[in-house]
This record gives structure tokens, sequence and C-alpha cells, in this order.
């Protein structure tokens, strides 16, 4: 009886897990998708949300973290539920890390004063957003679902978003060669594309957090990446 009492009560606390990593799984989606509206809209107090947001998604994190550790504490697990718990710490991380990201972005609307926006360049990064937001949402969902032929989809879709981010960067070196009043506008265009990218590689990690917690070992096979070698020379971290 004592130990049917502990298996329900290690399954409440891991049923909370799940409900905050997916609270803050939502607040991350639409901080990527604010962020880039407001920098496209030049959107000052809708940027401000953004930041303001950041703040709830780093309480989040700290709360999990807080309820994991009392969790492993408290019930002892091993093997699949000790890694569903440590799962949900990774997960929480990566999603603490993409609002920094996104927060980033947000900032960046008030720096901008230029006019020149070419619509090819808007058109180049909200594409890159929705590919990246949509790997996003399809990770949470196979981290939600315990589905690892989704989780493994989004990782090998990272290569893509590198490749858009390369021909975004390409596009505004023109620019800037073009036209030296374009090159204010361009840099802070080339970071948030930077910010957008490695969005892209946190989702890619919570894939392996999805392998890792199903499959009760780290991947091996070397993640498939994109030729950056030139844009990631001339954007600093």
């Amino acid at each position: 009886m004592a130990s049917e009492h502990t298996a329900k009560a290690f399954d409440s606390d891991l049923q909370e897990l799940t409900r905050l990593v997916a609270e803050m799984g939502g607040l991350a989606e639409r901080m990527i998708t604010d962020s880039v509206d407001a920098l496209v809209r030049r959107d000052v107090p809708l940027s401000r949300r953004v930041v303001a947001t950041d703040l709830e998604i780093d309480k989040l994190q700290h709360v999990i973290e807080e309820r994991a550790v009392l969790t492993i504490a408290r019930r002892q697990p091993m093997a699949v539920d000790l890694r569903e718990i440590v799962s949900a710490m990774r997960v929480a991380i990566d999603l603490e890390r993409i609002g920094d990201l996104a927060k980033n972005i947000g900032k960046r609307v008030t720096a901008i004063e230029s006019d020149f926006q070419p619509l090819k360049l808007i058109r180049g990064l909200e594409h890159m957003t929705d590919l990246v937001q949509s790997q996003v949402k399809s990770v949470l969902d196979a981290y939600a679902s315990h589905d690892l032929p989704a989780a493994m989809a989004v990782w090998k879709g990272d290569e893509e978003v590198d490749a858009i981010c390369t021909s975004l960067f390409r596009e505004l070196l023109t620019y800037m060669m073009e036209d030296p009043r374009n090159i204010s506008f361009c840099i802070h265009l080339m970071f948030c594309a930077k910010n957008i990218e490695r969005i892209g590689d946190h989702a890619t990690n919570i894939a392996e957090t999805v392998f890792y917690m199903i499959e009760g070992q780290q991947m091996v096979d070397k993640r498939p990446k994109g030729d950056m070698t030139t844009f990631a020379a001339t954007v600093p971290d």
C-alpha cells in the first residue's frame, strides 16, 4: 500500500513538472513570434512585453529546477523515472535560453533607427522564424508525447535553418556593400538572424533530450549542421 501511494505521489510530481515545462514552452513560443513581429513592425510596446515575458520564463525555470531536485530527494527515482525528471530540467534550461535569445531580438527594436527595410530581407527573416517556431512547437509536442520519430525529424531539420541563415547573411552583405547607409540596419538584422538560428539549435538540444529520455543514452550521431563558418566568423555570439 505504501509503495502504491509513493508511485501515485511520484506520478503527481511528474505531471506537475510536465505542466510547468508546457507552460514555459508556450511562453517561449510566443516570445519567438512576438519578438520578430515587433522587429518587422517597429512595435516598441510589443518588444517591451517580450522583454517582460523573459522574467516569467526565468521564474518558471527556477521553479522547475527546485521541484525536480525536491522530487529526486523525496522519491529517489531510478532508471526511466529519473530520466524523466532530468529531462524536464534539461528542457527547461533550453527554453530559458530560447527566452533570452527572443528577448535579445526584442531589445533591438528600439535601437533600429533606419527606415531602410527591404521586403526581401524581412521576408527571409520571417521565413526563418516560421521554420524555427515550427521546430520548437514540434519538439515540445514530441517531448510531451514521448514521440521519438517526431523529435528526430526536428533534429534532422537543423541543417535547413542554417542554410536559410547563410543565404540571408549573404543578402545582408550585398546590401551593406551597395550603400553604407544600410549597414546599421543590416547588422541589427544579422544579429537577429543569428539569434533565430541559435533558437533552432536549442530545439535540436531538446530533440536530443527526448532521445535520452526514451532510449536511456546520449545520442552518438553527429548533429547535422549547415556551413555556418563564414557567418560564425563575422557574427560573434
